[in-house]
C-alpha cells in the first residue's frame, strides 16, 4: 500500500511538474508572458509586402515565444504569391524574424505558371506578371530541356536583331518557335516549325538564310517549316499585314 501511494504522489508530482511546461509550449498558458511582439523580415523585397506577412504570421505569433510553431508559420509564408523560399525562426525574447526569397520571373509557362530564374514554375494567378516576358511551354517533366533550347536559340537568332518571343515543345518531341523582329520587315511575326530531331541544325541552317528573308520588304514571312532534309517550306503574307498582326498579338 505504501509502494502504491508513493507511485500515486511520484505521477503527481511529476504532472504537477510537466503539465505548465506542456500548457506553455502549446500556448494554453504564458502567450502574455512570453509574447512576440516584433517581425523582422530579412530579404530584398519588391512584391512581398509587410502587411502581407505580417497577415500570413499573426495567427501563429499570437501563441506565445515558446508556443510558436515554427513549421506551420513557414507553409504560411510559403504559400504566399511571390515566395519561392522562407524560413521563419524565433529570436529571444521577442522576435519572430522570416527571411524570404522571392520568385523571380524568367518566363511565362503555358497558361497559368510562370517559370522562376531558379527554374520553379509557379502560380500566375492573382499577380500582376511582368511585361516582355519570353512565352515557354512543354511537359513539366522537361522544364530544363525548355529552357535550355531557348536559350540556345536566343543566342542564335540575337545576332540578326530577331527576337524569340515563345518557344514550345509538344507531347510528341517536337519544337515550335515564335520570331518576330521588333521593327518589323520579313520577320515581323514568324511561326517556325523545327520538328522532334536536329532542332538545333536545322535552326542554324535557318538562321544563316534569314539574312536574305530579311531583304524582301515587300512581304513577310508567317510560317517556316524546317522539318524537310534539303530544304524549308515558307509560308509568305504582305509586310503590311505581318506589322497589323503583331501589334495586335504585342
Amino acid at each position: 500500500m505504501n509502494a502504491l501511494l508513493r507511485l500515486v504522489g511520484w505521477l503527481l508530482a511529476l504532472t504537477l511538474v510537466t503539465l505548465p511546461v506542456v500548457a506553455v509550449l502549446n500556448g494554453w498558458i504564458g502567450a502574455g508572458q512570453w509574447p512576440l511582439t516584433r517581425l523582422r523580415a530579412i530579404g530584398e523585397f519588391e512584391r512581398v509586402d509587410g502587411a502581407t506577412l505580417r497577415k500570413a504570421l499573426l495567427p501563429h505569433a499570437q501563441r506565445g515565444f515558446f508556443a510558436v510553431r515554427l513549421d506551420d508559420a513557414q507553409a504560411a509564408v510559403a504559400a504566399l504569391p511571390w515566395v519561392e523560399h522562407a524560413e521563419v525562426r524565433k529570436r529571444w525574447p521577442d522576435v519572430l524574424e522570416v527571411r524570404v526569397i522571392e520568385h523571380r520571373p524568367f518566363a511565362r509557362w503555358g497558361q497559368n505558371l510562370l517559370l522562376s530564374q531558379h527554374g520553379r514554375l509557379f502560380p500566375a494567378k492573382g499577380i500582376e506578371v511582368p511585361a516582355g516576358l519570353p512565352q515557354l511551354a512543354g511537359p513539366v517533366s522537361r522544364v530544363d530541356a525548355v529552357v535550355r533550347q531557348y536559350n540556345e536559340s536566343k543566342a542564335l537568332f540575337a545576332p540578326l536583331g530577331i527576337h524569340v518571343y515563345a518557344i514550345e515543345l509538344d507531347p510528341r518531341g517536337s519544337w515550335t518557335l515564335q520570331l518576330g523582329n521588333p521593327s518589323g520587315g520579313a520577320v515581323a511575326a514568324t511561326q517556325v516549325v523545327v520538328g522532334r530531331s536536329e532542332a538545333n541544325a536545322r535552326l542554324a541552317r535557318f538562321a544563316r538564310l534569314l539574312p536574305q528573308l530579311m531583304a524582301q520588304p515587300a512581304q513577310a514571312l508567317a510560317r517556316a517549316d524546317l522539318r524537310y532534309t534539303n530544304g524549308f517550306s515558307l509560308t509568305w503574307v504582305p509586310a503590311k499585314a505581318a506589322t497589323k498582326h503583331t501589334q495586335e498579338t504585342s
